[in-house]
């Protein structure tokens, strides 16, 4: 680790100026965020050539003089000029902070990127010599933390004493204040209860959030989704579920594996219904992460219900499927004008005959079918989608792990994959079936057979 050529702090400034020289650009950029402080904010320039109308500002047309800078918490110079070096030069003489525009050479402070949660404020600084960066980082942190946020902060400022009073074992005032400032939908009356919860000898209470881990790449994860996991106490997983992604989550949180892999169950779902009921009821925050998207093919609505009867708090966090992920990689349009006006999402295993004569049906009228979990069953599927009614020469893509990088994809019709299994690279696959996939990107893709369709 370098040595820091600057000690990051938090300046006060309420009730006190701030003068800014300039009345360009670079002086309007910093006023935009000096105005997010309390302070009264002077802006002095001979020449105003930007529009300083919509903050809340003192605007004087004319040179500054020594004893407007006198008395200043904070100095801006924003423009070269006799006045700006005068300025300049009796803020150094009274001991006054000078931030130097596009200058830090000679910058006695440097104004950070700010991640603004107010009263809770992120600061990102390269001491000047990275400021594209520093944005960048900024905008990463910004995304980890929910809007929400400073009210909470508002709200603990508001009952420390509280808290103080009611909970005097420090370990246990500080499980409050976590499972309080990780609830940004918080109220203060909530926030009331919350404390004599925790006051009653209790952790307050659980939460079960069923978050969509994606396709399995660790940036197809939503930003909410992020955010849970640092705040999770335990993530209860599938076995789909990358450990990158399940690394994400809290160094501390304790990790449980439920996975389902195809011949082997080591849970049940009644068993994973109530392992997370049991976990919720003990007061802890449940990141129960699965594999794309929880609503389609995870099984919440069993968790949902088993959740509701025990009265547990819930959220679902929603994902990017695996079928869109599939139809992202070969940048195909699973629905197109004049070729597919829909698009349908089923499972083929475990699917009846009744099912495959409704499916056929659809991918014969233009409809794009994804199935999913057929992999092992490609070829009957594809020859009983044939048999009732759908065309031999109808267009298939076939995507294995997609969305990850090794995504790996087939293309052809559904009469060739009829013909013969496919010998398929390991995971998860999403099978397209429809007039539209022939409008994709397969030129990548391993041929189902040798009558590959053309690509539109």
């Amino acid at each position: 680790m370098g040595l820091l050529n600057t000690f990051p702090l938090s300046f006060k400034v309420k009730g006190k100026r701030i003068i800014v020289v300039g009345g360009a650009d670079e002086a309007l950029n910093k006023v935009r965020l000096i105005t997010k402080t309390t302070a009264s904010i002077e802006i002095y320039s001979t020449k105003f050539e930007s529009d300083f109308s919509a903050f809340p500002v003192r605007v004087f047309e004319r040179a500054v003089k020594p004893e407007d800078v006198a008395g200043a918490a904070l100095v801006f110079v924003a423009e070269e000029s006799a006045e700006a070096e005068l300025a300049k030069a009796e803020a150094r003489r009274l001991g006054i902070p000078v931030n130097v525009v596009d200058v830090p050479a000679e910058c006695d402070f440097y104004t950070p990127s700010i991640v603004d949660r107010a009263p809770l404020t992120v600061a990102i600084s390269t001491e000047g010599d990275a400021p594209v960066l520093a944005r960048l980082v900024r905008a990463q942190v910004e995304a980890l933390l929910a809007p929400g946020l400073g009210k909470i902060a508002s709200l603990a400022g508001r009952l420390r004493q509280k808290a103080e009073h009611l909970i005097h074992d420090g370990a246990a005032r500080r499980r409050f204040y976590e499972d309080l400032v990780t609830r940004p939908g918080m109220d203060a009356e909530g926030a009331e209860a919350l404390l004599d919860a925790h006051a009653a000898g209790g952790n307050g209470n659980g939460v079960v959030w069923l978050i969509g881990a994606g396709p399995g790449a660790e940036d197809l994860l939503t930003l909410r989704a992020q955010r849970l996991l640092q705040q999770a106490d335990v993530i209860v997983h599938d076995q789909l579920v990358p450990s990158a992604v399940v690394e994400m989550g809290r160094r501390d949180a304790e990790q449980i594996c439920v996975g389902k892999a195809r011949g082997h169950h080591s849970f049940s779902q009644a068993q994973i219904n109530t392992l997370i009921v049991r976990l919720a009821g003990e007061g802890k925050r449940v990141a129960r992460l699965k594999s794309g998207d929880p609503m389609i093919f995870g099984r919440a609505g069993e968790e949902i219900a088993a959740l509701r009867k025990a009265g547990i708090a819930y959220e679902i966090v929603p994902g990017v499927s695996a079928a869109l992920a599939a139809a992202a990689d070969t940048a195909t349009p699973v629905t197109l004008r004049k070729v597919s006006s829909g698009f349908v999402v089923a499972t083929a295993h475990g699917a009846d005959d009744s099912d495959l004569a409704h499916w056929a049906a659809l991918a014969q009228s233009g409809l794009t079918l994804a199935l999913y979990m057929g992999k092992a069953i490609a070829a009957e599927t594809a020859g009983k989608l044939v048999a009732h009614g759908a065309a031999a020469q109808l267009p298939i893509g076939i995507v294995v792990n997609a969305g990850r990088s090794n995504s790996t994809s087939y293309a052809g019709t559904l009469g060739a994959l009829a013909r013969g299994a496919v010998n398929f690279v390991d995971g998860p696959a999403v099978i397209l079936v429809g007039q539209a996939v022939a409008h994709g990107d397969w030129s990548e893709a391993a041929a189902v057979a040798t009558n590959t369709f053309k690509v539109a």
